[in-house]
Parts: C-alpha cells; structure tokens; sequence
C-alpha cells in the first residue's frame, strides 16, 4: 500500500462516526489460542474487570476477563426476561467489528445471564484484537474496549525514552528528515526535522511483520507547531506480551503540510538485546493452539529447548507459558502426517528414535529451568524408550536410529549419550543411569565415528566402519554436549579432555570453521540447506557454550562471540530475521528453523 493511499485510508477510518453496538464486520472462524471460542466461563481460570461496567437501564453490563486464557465474556444482571448481553471484537483498533459474538437472552425467571468466553487477540494469525460487552435492555450500550493501549515495560503514550538507536536509514519528503527511533525497552517513536508548521509525524505497528496494520495506523500523529521545525510522536510499545504477541514491526511516517502524499521508514523490528531480539522474531512462528512450530516435529522440540536455554541464559521469562503448552498439547498419541510423517504414539515416542531423543533433552532443559517434576518423569521416560535400541549385539553396542534398526548414527548415539548423563545427575540414587552413561560413553569414543582429524563422521556402516559421510556441526555439537555432561556424571577428566579435543577440532577445522564463521556443508557456492540442516549450527553453538562454562574457556566465548558478531553484522535484516548462512551472502534461506539455529549462537 502506498502511504499517500495509506493517508487517505487514515483519515478517511478517523472522520466516520459508527453507530454503537452495531456489527460492521462479518463474523470469522472461530479465533483458537490457547483455547477455542465459546469456552464455558465456569472453566476460566481469572476472572478480572479491567474496565467499568456500564448500567443500562437500571442493569448492569460487566466484560470480564481471564488474561491466564486470553478469554472474555460478558454478563448482564438485575435484568428482566428478554435482556441481552453480547461481545463485540475488533481487530482494527474498534473501528469495525465482529457483533454479537455469544449472544445470551435472560430467560424465564432469572435475572441475569452470560456470553460464552472469546478470544482477545489472535497471536497465532498475528492479530491484536479489542473486546468489548454490550447489552440490549430497552436500550443498548457497551462497555468500554479491553486494553486500546498496548503494554510491554512501558505502554503506549508514555514521552520518557530509555536510550535511542535508529534501526532503519531515515526517509526524506520534501526537504523533511523523517527518523524512526527505538529504546532499550523496545518502545519507538518518530520524529521530523528540518520542517515546518504543519509538517506531521506519525507511527504505523504491524503484528504481521509488515504486511498489515490495522489498529496501528496514524500512531501518535504529532504536527510541527508554530515557530518550531522539528516534531516527534510520543512512544509506543512493539510488543504486547499480554495479547503473547512479540517483536511488532514499527516504521515512522511524515509528510509536509503543503502536499498530500508521505513518506514512511523501512519497518524495522526495535532489538533491545541481539539474543532477545532474535527470540521475539522465533516466537512469531509459533503456534500456540498445537503448541509447536509448525510443521516440524524434531525441529520443534530443538526449538523449544533453545527458547528455554535463552530463558535460562538471560533471566528472560516472557515466553515460559510455551514450556507447559508445548507440554500439554504434544504428549498424546497423533496419526501418520499430523505431527511427523511417523504416528507419534503418547509420550513423544515414534519410530524415528532419534526423534523421541530430541524430546528427551527438552524436558530435561524443562526440568532445569523451571523444577516442574513432571519434565524430569517425561525425559527418564522417553530415556527408557531410547535405551530399548541400544543394542551390543551389533558393533559391540550404540543405539538403533530407527525402530528398523536399519543404521547407527551419530545423532541418535549423541542424543542417547547427553540423554543418559543427564538423566542420572538429576535421579537421587541412581545407579542404573550411570552405568549406562559409562557405556555409552566408553563406546562413542571406540566406535569409529570420529576421523583422525577429530570430527565426527555421519555413522557407521553395516560391518562397524566409520562411513565417511558429511560432517554435520549438530553431530559434532551432540558429541561435545555428551561428553561435557558424562564429565559432570562421573568427575572424571577425561571425558573433558574428550569433548575439548571435539571442540578444538570443530574451531580450527576448515570443514565446519571457514573465515572463523561456523559453517555446514549445504551453505557454500549454490547449496541449499533442507529443513533438518537449517538447524544444526545452533545445535552445535548451545553445547559448544556448555563446554564454554564447565572450562571457563575464553577461546570458545570468543567464537562464540564471533559468531553472534557475523550474524548481526550480515546475517540479518530490519526485522532480525536470521538466515542460514552466518557469513551471509547469496542464496540464504529464512524462516523459524534458521531462526531457532541464530538463537543458540546468542546465548551466553
């Protein structure tokens, strides 16, 4: 859209009055988050009243709110038969909107009555949504909208700024400087420079990335006053953790006051800090009804781990509500093509064991952070699972990557060998889990898999060699992360020893290290990584960061410090979207699977 159309739009939604409490907008498919619409009250886990009642008559009209479901409904009482009570939703800011959603008459002898429960917002579809209660008792009337302002450390109109980057290159109409400015707290504001009287300055705020801004348009619209050649709006948020929309793209806009036509900035998405940043964009991918990131089944229990670790790293808790949905809305049993291309049979178990590993380690990352036992009973669990593939009688032991028992690789024997480790150190009195990790671990270095440059080798083949297959940073990563973890299991150096040779070898080699940059095999000349492979460098840099801590190596914190470096400088755009290539450079590949892979280079 144009801004000289997007103007004329702006003021064209401002100058039409419309009529209270009457639908201008069709209702839509029911709106799911964390439930669907038209919940039962009685199962609301808040009950709130952020705004005033309204009286009607002698009734009383009241929007209740549950912030905990991100649901509202509304009641009406002291009534008569006949009196009706309904929410309106708007996702424009209130100037159209979805009426009588829930629709409730007060029947027979009662005197009140209640809507069922809607959604507010709609993070999955990236709209942020208004409610409101109306009622008809001889006359109609609402309550007011449901939190107009958005709130985040700050909300929308404070004036004070704590700090001021420009994210975007400024933008210029007619001689006028038009500037977008950013805080540490992620709120924006824009001004005007070089203007005069009548000059205005204004935000537009996106919750799709840009593609729209509905309820966002004209934010702070501000004019040049007299006697004055600058302007600025006041501040707005860019994210709105109670709606669980993160990382808003803001742009500032300014036009001159001789002429009709504006000019705006690029969007840009504010970055108070780079792994915060990079998590909101990762957040803006995630569904939260299935609760995962669609449509990858291991992917997302890696991505979930990765958002727990940047939690664990950095004190940020906004996004721990994902931990139990993740939880809760993935353990059960899903058929063929739903979840995996493998049913998924209850408790995160499928053919692929690999897989269920994957998940073993986000429960215990689960564990760690938030001392919810159900994670640790979940991990051992799936640990059990996996240990039923380990198998001696082939190669002398290592586990079976697929219920087949079809190959032994390096992933699965990498996952079984953190796995293992860890599940012992956080089982009081176990000695069944240790012995198992000194196997597992007394095998992995014997087995062949690691070449004589010290990386590690895809798997074997059928008769125990070495295959000679790619090198993979996540295979490296995963053999780091086993031994650093078998380390603190059994305080004995040696497997320290080993998971520094590992790593020593991954930062000097030119197969995974080119130009000091970690770099996979799919991303040079005209590859292209596929799913899988978009994710394995974070893979590698989370445990690389692990054997960082347990060795207080400097070596690996400048790596991994070089790493973050690179990706900021030239892997990334206004919207901090990461791609697959850390060193830039054509052909990248983005979406949430890079996204979750930049994370993990981010965390300390």
């Amino acid at each position: 859209m144009s801004s000289l159309i997007h103007l004329v739009l702006a003021l064209t939604l401002t100058s039409i009055p419309v009529p209270a409490a009457e639908p201008v907008a069709a209702a839509t498919a029911a709106v799911c988050v964390l439930s669907c619409d038209t919940l039962d009250p009685a199962r609301a886990k808040q009950d709130t009243f952020p705004v005033p009642d309204k009286t009607i008559n002698g009734r009383l009209l009241r929007l209740h709110v549950s912030d905990a479901d991100g649901m509202a409904w509304g009641s009406i009482d002291r009534g008569a038969t006949g009196d009706s009570v309904w929410l309106d939703r708007s996702w424009d800011g209130g100037a159209t909107w979805e009426g009588l959603l829930g629709k409730a008459s007060i029947p027979g002898t009662w005197t009140g009555t209640r809507t069922l429960m809607y959604n507010v917002t709609d993070p999955g579809h990236h709209r942020r949504g208004l409610i409101r209660a109306c009622g008809d008792a001889a006359g109609i009337a609402c309550t007011e909208w449901v939190y107009p302002k958005v709130c985040d450390v700050t909300c929308d109109g404070t004036s004070q700024a704590n700090g001021d980057e420009q994210p975007v290159a400024p933008t210029t109409v007619f001689g006028r400087m038009i500037r977008l400015h950013v805080d540490r707290n992620a709120m924006a504001w824009g001004t005007i420079e070089a203007g005069g009287q009548g000059d205005e300055i204004w935000l537009d705020r996106s919750w799709d990335a840009g593609v729209s801004w509905p309820g966002g348009s004209s934010l702070g619209r501000t004019s040049i006053a007299a006697g004055a050649n600058t302007g600025r709006t006041v501040l707005f948020a860019t994210r709105d953790p109670r709606g669980r929309h993160y990382g808003g793209a803001v742009r500032a806009c300014g036009r001159e006051a001789g002429h009709q036509q504006g000019s705006c900035t690029a969007w840009a998405r504010p970055a108070p800090a780079r792994a915060s940043a990079a998590a909101d964009v990762l957040m803006y991918s995630y569904d939260p009804y299935p609760g995962w990131w669609p449509s990858s089944w291991w992917n997302s229990a890696a991505t979930v781990t990765a958002v727990i670790e940047h939690a664990r790293s950095t004190g940020d808790r906004r996004y721990d509500w994902v931990i139990a949905r993740t939880f809760d809305r993935n353990r059960g049993v899903f058929p063929a093509g739903e979840k995996s291309s493998d049913a998924i049979e209850g408790d995160f178990a499928s053919r692929a064991i690999d897989d269920s590993a994957w998940w073993g380690l986000a429960w215990v990352a689960a564990y760690d952070h938030t001392g919810d036992p159900r994670y640790l009973a979940m991990a051992t669990t799936i640990a059990r699972y996996v240990h039923h593939y380990w198998d001696p009688g082939s190669c002398g032991g290592g586990v079976w990557w697929d219920r087949e028992r079809t190959y032994k690789n390096a992933v699965t024997s990498g996952l079984y060998l953190r796995l293992v480790a860890s599940v012992h150190r956080r089982t009081a009195g176990d000695t069944v889990w240790l012995q198992r990790t000194r196997a597992a671990a007394e095998w992995y270095l014997a087995s062949g898999m690691i070449n004589s440059a010290g990386l590690v080798n895809d798997g074997l083949t059928r008769d125990c060699r070495n295959n000679g297959q790619t090198v993979w940073t996540y295979n490296q990563g995963l053999a780091i992360g086993g031994l650093t973890e078998v380390w603190r299991a059994t305080n004995e150096t040696r497997w320290l020893d080993a998971a520094r040779r590992l790593a020593d070898a991954a930062v000097s080699s030119p197969v995974l290290t080119r130009n000091g940059v970690l770099t996979e095999s799919c991303d040079v000349t005209q590859n292209s990584c596929d799913d899988n492979q978009k994710q394995f460098k974070g893979i590698f840099m989370r445990f690389l960061a692990d054997l960082a801590g347990a060795t207080n190596s400097t070596a690996y914190r400048d790596y991994a410090r070089r790493q973050g470096d690179s990706i900021w400088a030239v892997d990334r755009d206004a919207l901090n979207r990461i791609g697959q290539r850390w060193a830039g450079g054509a052909g990248n590949q983005v979406d949430w699977r890079t996204q979750a892979s930049g994370l993990g280079a981010f965390t300390p």
